[in-house]
This record gives C-alpha cells, structure tokens and sequence, in this order.
C-alpha cells in the first residue's frame, strides 16, 4: 500500500495518519484511510461493499455501518458535505467510488510543512478527537494536481532549499520535526484524565451498584446490612447530600437501571423458590416509581418472574424495552423484555462461548459485550438494539492484565472507547480491542466505573473487605466457645490451610497490599509468593508433603514452594475455582470456565488435560480420605461417588449452603447449613450429628485437622461510592 500521495489540493501520508491541506493537517482513523487508500488505488470505478470490507477489515467481522462511518470521516476531512459528492461518490446499492484523480508520491519524502499543528484543537466527534475546524472552501476537484505541497508555496522544490541549509540548522530543523510530530501523536489518542477523588457516602455499612440518574441529580445504590448479606436500595441528591431509602424492606436486591424519562427504576431481586424444580433461587424484574419512593420508602412491583433460570443486569433502553442477560442450559443470551407486551425475544446469544458482560449507550443506542468464544479469546462487540452486529474485535489484554481476566467495560464519553476496572487500575477498551492504560489517584480496589450522564465525572465503588482467619475446638467442652483468631489485620485474611505433618499454617493476605500467600507458625508470619497487582487468589491446597502449596492466582495454577519459588501449570483453559490438590497423584479438583462454561473437573497437572466429573452445576467440592468424591450442587444437595453413578446424601438435605462450604477429616463431612448450625456427617457410619452454632460473621470453612475447625470472620466491608472527577 503506498504511503504517500495527493487527492486534489490534499496530500494523503498514511504513516502519519494524515490528511493535509494548506499547512493545516488532519488526523484521520487508520481503517479510515485505508479505505480511502483503496479508493485511491482502484480511482473512478465503483468499489462494492464486500471488497472494502474485506481488503480493510482482513480476518474481522464488521457491518457495513463501520463502512459508513469511515466514508463519514473521509468526506469530513476533505470538506465533502456527502450531498455534492466531489470527491467520494455513493453508487445506490453497488459501492462508492473515488471522482478526484490521483497523484502517487512512492518516493516522496516528508517535508517541512507537514509537521503536525502544535495547536490541535479538540473535536469530541471523530475517533482521534484532534483534527482541524478550519473550513475547507475548496472542493472542487475539476483541476490538476499541482507538484508543489500548498499555494503558500513558492519554491517548488523545498527540500532543495533544505541541502542549502548548514547542517547544525538541518539536524536542528528536523530534532524540532521529531519532537513536535511525536508530541502530537502522544496528542492524538485521546484518553481520560482526573484531577480529584470525593466520597458521596461515608456510613459504617457497605454500598455498592451506584449509578446516576438520567437528569445527573441523583445517585442510587444498594446500601447493605452489616450482619446479612442483604440490601436496600437508596438515593442520594448529589448537589444537598440529602438521602433517601427507596425500598420498605431489606431484600436480595441486584443491580438496576433507570427508564429513559427518569420516572421508573428497575432491578432484580432473588429469593428462595417456593417449590424449586430446577433452581434453589428464583429471579423477578422488579419496578419502582422513583418519584413516590423519594417522598416514601415504597414496595416493589413485580415484572417478570423466571423459575427455571437466571437473570441479571437490567439496562432499560430508549424504546421503553428492558434488555437483560439470561442464563439458560449454563449459556448466558442477551434478551429484550417489552414492558407494554410482557413478552421476551433473544437479542443475541452465541452457541459456542458465552457472554460475559454487557452495557448499553443510551446516547448511541448501541450494546457492547464482551464474550468468550470456543477458541478462548474475548471478544468486544457492537451492536445494534435489534441484534444486528456492528463489529467484533478480539481484546487485545496488556502484559498488566492476565489472559483469563475477566472485564466489564461501560460506555465512556470517548468516541468508541469504553473504561473497565481491575481493582486498582484502570483501562479503556476501543471498539477495535485495544486496551490502555488510565492514571488513577486510588490506593484502594476501584470497580464498576460509571460515567454521568455529561460525561465529566465518574461513579466508582472504592473501598476494603477486613476479614481474619479463626479455629474452633472440637472438643466438646469448647463447642461453646468463640472461635480463637489466629491472624488479623485490617485487611482481608482467608482461606487459612493446616500444613500436613507440620506446624505452618498457609492462607492469603492483603496486607502488603496485594492478594498473597503467607504462612504462620504461630508466632511469626511471612510472605510466600509474589504475584503482580491486581492478583485475586481462588483457592490453595498444600502437597501431600507439606513442602509446596498450589495456587489458583488469577485463574491459572501456580505451584509456590516453601522457599518461594513458583512454578506455573499451562491450562488451555481459565481455572475457576481450585477445591483440592492430591499431589501424589498430580491431579486436582476443580471448577474450570471451557468455551465460555462451568465445568466441574478433575485436572491432570502432568499433561494439562482435564476429566469432566458431572454436568451438574457444583458449588464446592472434596474427596474424602478413602477417596470417596463428595460435592455439593447448585440445589443445595450432597451428592457422593459410586460404583456405578453418584447418589445423593438424603441425610444431608437442607443442611447445605452455597456460601459456608464444608470439609472432610477422617471420612466425616462437617458444614454448615443456612441457620449457621455447625454439623458432621459420617459417611462410613451414616451418620448425622449437630455440633453446635457458628458466629453469624462467619465466611465460610476453609480446612480441619483432629482437633480444630478452621474458618474465616468477617470483620467489616467498608465500601463507599465515590465520584472521580475529570480534568
């Protein structure tokens, strides 16, 4: 493809991203100027759809609407209004053609004049937010093109006048053309910026899902109860700090969404099933008015109501519809609920791969949602309302974001680019896949990054969840007593693991600021591994030996030695949850994300293959001492390995929880059931035995040895929503 040549008066280098004319250039999108390239080469015949989607969007799927856009572009630059057409002409249903004649320069060699405008002035409506206002009077095309670079020039060759330069004034010349040409490309990549951090709530409890009102005058958010893991939902008048409870009741409330007038707001809530079939919980699309509630804590009203499967993430569109994921046979689909009709139709959905996340531009009227597809890459793709995909481009993730991370990016007020959250940094996501780093001034984990609706400010939810690492007694003459804390810090400790033969105790800390693994003795604690930022760890187990521990880090194995060296297992797949390591063996038990689906698996570390167990949906898992697989589905039922096929534990049912998990010593099951009783269950003897009641901060269990119970406390969660304030 040639890098330079001219189209009339405009002079076209496409190393530079540039089209310039009279001195005054313009930067225009790469895809852009490739289509104009291609114009260029086949100059005056008609150029179909098809074949400059396919010479400019090589291996990439796009609609003919990222097409337009690009002519759109084009014309703008070279001051065609599209209705004259004097340089770019539209062929009804057949293409578009380039009218100018076209001059070649394969050999040109930049000159003086083409260095970038030290004062680029800001348009917020093409991709590169830095082109030229200047009016362009001249669009005529009906002349020759000229040999010289502008009419302001008057030596037809002046680079000839360069060679007489001296040479300190050259190299001088072109030290200053290297030096504002980068400066301007810096210029051209427009990214977001902040000046100031300010709280918006400040209370002991936890809030979190803030997001604005259509008008920017309001903040909502759940604001949660310290002892349950419940919520109601509240708002705030930003400009008089005046608070306001929106819901009657504490409840299961999800995120929520505003309708576009302001006047409704929708979320969903989960509750128990009345009579589960194929689900423990059942989601409803609840609506409030937001006016009534802001005069009078008022009580839901229900939508919609989905038994068999699961919903989340409402966004409520211009059209007055709701969109919303839903979960069906372990895929997730984006739907569109018609609240006049009370009907749903699939937006989109994916039958290899899954969707992970998505947002709505009410601006734009687009989608756009990030999916994972059977070759285990993420894809960003737009859309349009009606399910017509725009484009779709691979993430293309940074060395500071692992492969398996998982993003949700928002629309932000950059053209074509969204922001996402990892914790403590913060990214923008173009339309094309590409990822960039923001500066933030956080010390703390950041999330859910939503713009108001004048784009000049951010909602983010910052904050620390403080938990310690405890055990309990099993002697009977201790079942009374509060558990002992073993670790504490005003940060998170968990998932505290007895060292087999040993006295070391392994576990994950955030003390030094980062997810790590430490290990105590009782009196003195160090720091074992040394992941990047940004680390989250699911899940460790010590070896049989008790010389090494396996870490699932940022879903992906790694194997920390005693002595801190790690050594990573290479998975074609995301690691979702570890559940335990028989190192003997070399196997693990886990839950892994493949083609985008939970699976239940027992992986293979020495040649990174994997055994699918079952095709229930599994919440946590052991094996016992006599090797006997116990697991816990996603109804809540105890399920153990046979012979022939798995049997449920009918003495088991009800006494099992999602959250507090359970562990195996000696061929017995101990656990915890939703009214925080503690219990153990003999699978040789079968039976059952009530032990006692746990605190109600308890976490969850984490490990047991003959005589202590280990566990995890919740301390606190302070959470706060908080505005990031652009520059």
């Amino acid at each position: 493809m040639a890098e330079q040549y001219w189209i009339g008066d405009f002079f076209i280098d496409v190393s530079r991203n540039q089209i310039t004319k009279s001195m005054q250039p313009q930067v225009i999108a790469p895809k852009a100027l490739a289509v104009l390239t291609y114009l260029a080469e086949n100059q005056g015949q008609v150029v179909s759809h098809d074949a400059l989607l396919s010479a400019v969007w090589q291996d990439t799927i796009v609609s003919t609407n990222t097409l337009q856009r690009s002519i759109a572009q084009l014309r703008k630059a070279l001051g065609d209004d599209g209705k004259g057409q004097a340089y770019i002409k539209t062929h009804a249903k057949q293409g578009y053609s380039l009218e100018c004649e076209v001059k070649w320069h394969k050999d040109a060699q930049p000159t003086t004049w083409q260095v970038s405008n030290p004062n680029p002035i800001q348009d917020n409506h093409t991709d590169t937010a830095l082109v030229n206002k200047s009016p362009i009077t001249d669009v005529e095309c009906m002349h020759t093109v000229h040999d010289e670079p502008s009419e302001h020039s008057h030596d037809p060759h002046p680079l000839s006048r360069l060679k007489r330069i001296s040479l300190p004034l050259m190299l001088c010349i072109i030290m200053l053309m290297t030096i504002g040409y980068f400066s301007y490309t810096a210029q051209q990549r427009p990214t977001l910026s902040f000046s100031e951090l300010r709280a918006l709530t400040a209370t002991d409890n936890k809030e979190s899902a803030g997001i604005y009102s259509p008008d920017g005058q309001y903040i909502v958010f759940h604001r949660y109860s310290q002892a349950y893991c419940v919520n109601n939902i509240w708002a705030k008048n930003i400009e008089t700090q005046q608070e306001f409870r929106l819901t009657k009741n504490l409840d299961t409330f999800g995120s929520h969404s505003f309708s576009h007038d302001g006047k409704t707001l929708a979320f969903i809530q989960k509750i128990d099933c009345s009579k589960p079939i194929t689900q423990k919980k059942c989601y409803k699309l609840m609506s409030l008015d937001f006016h009534e509630a802001i005069k009078s804590a008022q009580s839901p009203r229900q939508m919609m109501e989905c038994n068999n499967s699961e919903i989340r993430t409402p966004r409520w569109l211009n059209n007055n519809a709701i969109a919303l994921l839903q979960k069906t046979s372990d895929r997730w689909k984006l739907i569109n609920y018609s609240v006049s009709d009370n009907t749903t139709e699939v937006i989109y959905e994916l039958t290899s791969g899954n969707i992970i996340y998505y947002d709505y531009s009410v601006a734009d009227d687009l989608f756009a949602v990030t999916t994972v597809h059977e070759d285990g890459h993420y894809y960003i793709k737009i859309l349009a309302t009606d399910g017509h995909l725009i484009s779709s481009h691979r993430i293309k993730k940074p060395p500071g974001i692992k492969s398996f991370r998982f993003i949700t990016p928002n629309f932000s007020p950059l053209k074509e680019q969204l922001v996402f959250s990892t914790g403590k940094q913060l990214f923008t996501l173009s339309y094309d896949g590409e990822v960039r780093q923001v500066s933030l001034p956080l010390d703390e984990p950041m999330g859910t990054p939503i713009f108001h609706p004048n784009g000049e400010r951010m909602l983010v939810i910052k904050g620390y969840y403080d938990s310690d690492i405890a055990t309990k007694s099993l002697s009977p003459i201790a079942q009374e007593n509060d558990p002992s804390i073993i670790e504490r810090s005003n940060v998170g400790e968990a998932n505290a693991v007895q060292q087999p033969h040993g006295e070391l105790i392994a576990y994950r800390s955030e003390r030094s600021g980062e997810d790590q693994i430490w290990v105590t003795d009782g009196n003195h604690s160090r720091q074992l591994s040394r992941f990047p930022m940004d680390t989250y760890i699911y899940g460790i187990d010590w070896s049989a030996d008790g010389q090494s521990l396996l870490v699932n880090a940022n879903n992906t194995l790694v194997k920390v030695e005693l002595n801190s060296e790690h050594h990573p297992y290479v998975f074609p797949f995301q690691v979702r949850q570890l559940f335990q390591w028989d190192s003997d063996a070399h196997k693990a038990l886990a839950l892994v994300r493949v083609k985008g689906i939970i699976e239940f698996a027992e992986l293979n570390l020495t040649d990174s293959t994997m055994r699918i167990l079952t095709d229930k949906p599994v919440y946590w898992a052991v094996k016992s001492d006599n090797g006997t697989l116990v697991y816990l589905d996603h109804m809540e039922r105890f399920w153990r390995s046979g012979p022939i096929e798995d049997t449920t534990i009918d003495a088991l049912n009800n006494q099992g929880s999602d959250t507090y998990r359970f562990v195996i010593q000696n061929n017995t099951l101990y656990g915890v059931n939703d009214d925080l009783q503690l219990w153990s269950y003999s699978l040789a003897e079968n039976q059952f035995k009530h032990i006692g009641e746990l605190p109600k901060t308890l976490d969850y269990l984490t490990d047991i040895n003959q005589t202590q119970l280990f566990m995890t406390l919740r301390i606190s969660a302070k959470k706060e929503v908080a505005e990031l304030l652009l520059k």
